[in-house]
C-alpha cells in the first residue's frame, strides 16, 4: 500500500500523542497526572445535555442544510453582537466539526499552491500542518517571552513578502494563555489591511479572559471590512463541549459559500443532536463560563507561582488555561531539549506534559491548569522535584 507524499509530511497531533502515551502508561497501572491536554473539567452544562436529549425524542436525526440548521447561524451571528457589537446574519456564519474543521476549510478555501502564511510562534501545534495540507506555506513570526509572546507590527512587517496571503492570529493563546487588547488586534488589523494580507483570527477562547483583561475581537472590524478577516469560534471550552464538535466561522457571505462547498464534499452537515444542543447553550445562561473563570484564575495563580518558584521565566496568562514557561535552563545531558524532558517527566514525575517544540518554542514546556487545584498542586510538586532536585 502506498500513502501519499502529502501525509508522509504531516507530523501527529502532538497533544493527542502526548494524552495517547500517558493513558497507556495508566492502562498499565502506573498513576499518571495529565497536564497535557485543552480539555476544561468541568460537565456540559446541565440544560445543553437536556437539549439533546430533547431533540433525539423529537427524532431530529435527519441530514441538514450543510452550514447549519438557520436558527443556529442566526444565533452565532446574535453571539458576535451581543459580545461585540457586530451586525451579522445567519448566511455570514457556518457551523463545522469544531473549529478544527473550521480551520481546515478556511486554508482550503483561501490558499493557493506556495501561498505564504504568517504564524506568530509559539503558536497551536494543527496550524502548520493545515497549511501544509492546503498547499500552502508557513511562515513563523517568532516572538519573546518578554513580549507576552505577542507579535509585533515590526516583526510581522519584516516577515512578509510578496507570497503573504494569510495573517493567522490567535488570542487568547494557545499555547501561552496570553491575549491581545483590542487597541492591539485593531492596530494589527489595520497593518494587515494596508499590506492586503487576509486575517483569519482564531478566537475560540475569547470567553475564558480574566480581568483586568478584557475580552477582544475582530468583529467589529470584520463587519467594517467584511472580505479581510474570518473569525473562528467553538463552543467546545467556553461550554465544556469537547467531544460535542461544534465550531463555527463568521466570514463574508462569498467565503461562507466556499467552505459550504468544501464542507458538502467532505462532512455534510455537522451532528444533528449537536446543533440542538449548541443553540441551547448560545441562546441560554452562561453562568457555566463565570463558574470555570474564577476556577481558571484560582488555579493559573496556584501553578504561575509554583513555577516562578522554580526561577523559571513564565507570562502570566490573561486568558485560556495553559502556562508556557521557558525551562531550557533545567536542560540536562539526558534531557537536552523539551521533547526529551517531557519523556523525563513523564517516566520519573509521572505527569504528562506538551513539549515546547510542538508549538514552535523548544525552550518552553506547556502546563494546562483545565484539572482541580490539588491535582495540579501535586503535579506540579512532582515537576518541581525532577527539575530542581528538591
Amino acid at each position: 500500500m502506498r500513502i501519499s507524499d502529502r501525509l508522509e509530511r504531516i507530523k501527529p497531533s502532538a497533544t493527542l500523542a502526548v494524552n495517547a502515551k500517558a493513558q497507556a502508561l495508566k492502562a498499565q497501572g502506573r498513576e499518571i497526572i495529565s497536564l497535557a491536554v485543552g480539555q476544561p473539567d468541568f460537565g456540559t452544562p446541565t440544560h445543553v445535555c437536556e437539549a439533546a436529549k430533547a431533540a433525539l425524542d423529537e427524532g431530529f436525526t435527519r441530514y441538514t442544510p450543510v452550514p447549519g440548521i438557520p436558527e443556529l447561524r442566526e444565533a452565532v451571528a446574535a453571539y458576535y453582537g451581543r459580545f461585540y457589537g457586530a451586525r451579522a446574519t445567519g448566511d455570514n456564519t457556518i457551523i463545522s466539526n469544531g473549529g478544527k474543521q473550521v480551520l481546515y476549510n478556511l486554508f482550503m478555501a483561501l490558499l493557493n499552491p506556495g501561498d505564504e502564511v504568517l504564524i506568530p510562534a509559539p503558536y497551536w501545534v494543527s496550524y502548520p500542518a493545515m497549511v501544509q495540507l492546503a498547499d500552502g506555506v508557513s511562515v513563523f513570526v517568532p516572538t519573546t517571552a518578554d513580549q507576552n509572546f505577542l507579535v509585533t507590527l515590526d516583526a510581522l512587517e519584516a516577515a512578509r513578502t510578496d507570497k503573504t496571503r494569510l495573517l493567522l492570529l490567535n488570542s487568547p493563546s494557545n499555547p501561552t494563555g496570553c491575549c491581545y487588547t483590542q487597541v492591539q488586534l485593531e492596530a494589527i488589523a489595520a497593518w494587515a489591511r494596508e499590506k492586503k494580507v487576509f486575517i483569519v483570527s482564531d478566537e475560540v477562547y475569547d470567553r475564558l479572559v480574566y480581568a483586568p483583561a478584557e475580552p477582544a475581537s475582530l468583529a467589529k472590524t470584520w463587519e467594517a471590512y467584511p472580505e479581510t478577516i474570518a473569525i473562528v469560534g467553538a463552543l467546545s471550552k467556553s461550554f465544556c463541549m469537547t467531544g460535542w464538535r461544534v465550531g463555527y466561522a463568521l466570514a463574508h457571505e462569498t467565503l461562507i459559500k466556499a467552505l459550504s462547498k468544501i464542507q458538502g464534499q467532505s462532512t455534510s452537515n455537522i451532528n444533528s443532536i449537536a446543533q440542538k444542543a449548541a443553540l441551547t447553550a448560545l441562546n441560554g445562561s452562561w453562568d457555566i463560563v463565570d463558574e470555570m473563570k474564577r476556577a481558571f484564575v484560582r488555579r493559573r495563580d496556584i501553578a504561575y507561582g509554583i513555577i516562578t518558584g522554580w526561577g523559571a521565566q513564565c507570562p502570566k496568562p490573561d486568558g485560556a488555561f495553559y502556562l508556557f514557561p521557558v525551562l531550557g535552563q533545567f536542560y540536562t545531558a539526558d534531557a537536552p531539549d523539551s521533547a526529551t524532558m517531557c519523556a523525563k517527566l513523564l517516566d520519573e514525575a509521572g505527569v504528562a506534559l506538551v513539549p515546547g517544540s510542538a508549538f514552535g518554542d523548544d525552550t518552553c514546556i506547556r502546563f494546562s491548569y483545565a484539572v482541580d487545584d490539588d491535582t495540579l498542586r501535586t503535579a506540579l510538586e512532582r515537576v518541581g522535584t525532577v527539575l530542581t532536585g528538591k
